[in-house]
């Protein structure tokens, strides 16, 4: 059974299923969620927790025995098993698969793991949990899903998020629904359970966003040239070095180069993106690039990064962080502001 997360708490108040599956890579909602099955566990009635961590591959054999013993006292249990990696491997497709065909009496598995593939989700371990208990994934919030997210924390403190206020929080955090929580958090302490406009915002919020290289990449891959230059301040802000950006953009560019080249030749869209690793959500990027991108277009840009590359090493006169500045606006087809 699939469940959608705001599905979640009321599918819990009807009744307890012998497994759950909570998966993703956005840790506040990961953890919420296990949380709101262990406390349901425990209104059931649950009062025994053990806690299995799949770290090497080598404790799958922890889960036999513990579905296989009988507590003393007959108290029902709550297996708490974490999967970080999200991919049992052998051993564990195996344990999981006999677990769901001979579910313990008493007894409910709370399988916690990363971002799952999805060719995970035609194994015979996931069709198993699926139809015996419930799948849940979780996955990062983005516009208006975002919005609607931080408001509804807000007013759990009592708290009314102006629009424009909202607005400015969920570009400060960007995502970052840890961030987001404690800033909540932190205006609730500021001033309690009252309308907040966009100056308390700005005056009590740190900007929490999450400057990595691959979300500049992803942002170069949409087009959204003011995102990519937000992101790409924040990595010189935060002292990541600059040949550590210009690989990613770099590798990026020979990617949709070497793809466009392969397709262009007749080759299968599909074969050809499992060759270049490109999976789920980014095939979407990858396309919106192919196409706006033209081979020439590539070819510019891979000569600005090679340009930029020389002026790291100091072989010509420039400083890299324009460099590469230019080249976000090369990719993202955006005009370079005027100097005059």
């Amino acid at each position: 059974m699939r469940l959608k997360l705001d599905q979640l708490t009321a599918a819990l108040q009807k009744a307890l299923v012998p497994v759950y599956l909570i998966s993703g890579d956005e840790p506040l909602q990961l953890g919420e969620a296990a949380d709101d099955i262990r406390q349901a566990a425990r209104q059931a009635g649950y009062s025994t927790r053990e806690v299995i961590s799949i770290d090497t591959g080598n404790e799958w054999p922890q889960l036999t025995t513990e579905a296989e013993s009988l507590s003393i006292f007959s108290d029902k249990k709550l297996i708490d098993l974490r999967l970080p990696s999200a991919k049992p491997g052998l051993e564990g497709s195996k344990v999981l698969s006999a677990y769901c065909q001979r579910p313990p009496e008493d007894t409910v598995l709370l399988i916690t793991a990363g971002k799952l593939e999805s060719a995970a989700q035609k194994a015979q371990w996931f069709q198993a949990l699926d139809k015996l208990g419930a799948i849940v994934q979780v996955w990062p919030l983005q516009g208006q899903e975002l919005l609607l997210w931080l408001q509804r924390r807000a007013e759990r403190k009592g708290m009314h998020l102006e629009s424009d206020a909202l607005k400015s929080l969920a570009a400060r955090v960007e995502g970052n629904l840890l961030a987001a929580a404690q800033e909540i958090e932190k205006l609730y302490i500021l001033h309690g359970a009252s309308r907040i406009d966009k100056n308390m915002v700005e005056d009590g919020v740190a900007d929490s966003a999450r400057f990595d290289v691959f979300k500049l990449t992803d942002a170069l891959l949409m087009g959204k040239v003011n995102r990519a230059v937000k992101i790409l301040a924040g990595l010189r802000a935060e002292g990541v070095a600059a040949p550590v950006v210009l690989w990613a953009i770099s590798r990026e560019v020979r990617m949709l180069f070497n793809v466009k080249a392969e397709l262009k030749r007749g080759g299968v869209q599909d074969l050809v993106y499992k060759k270049y690793q490109i999976w789920d959500k980014r095939r979407q990027l990858v396309q919106e690039a192919l196409h706006k991108l033209k081979a020439k277009d590539l070819q510019v840009i891979l000569q600005a990064c090679s340009n930029t590359d020389c002026q790291i090493k100091g072989q010509i006169v420039g400083d890299e962080w324009d460099g590469l500045f230019g080249i976000c606006l090369l990719f993202t087809k955006a005009e370079a502001p005027s100097l005059s």
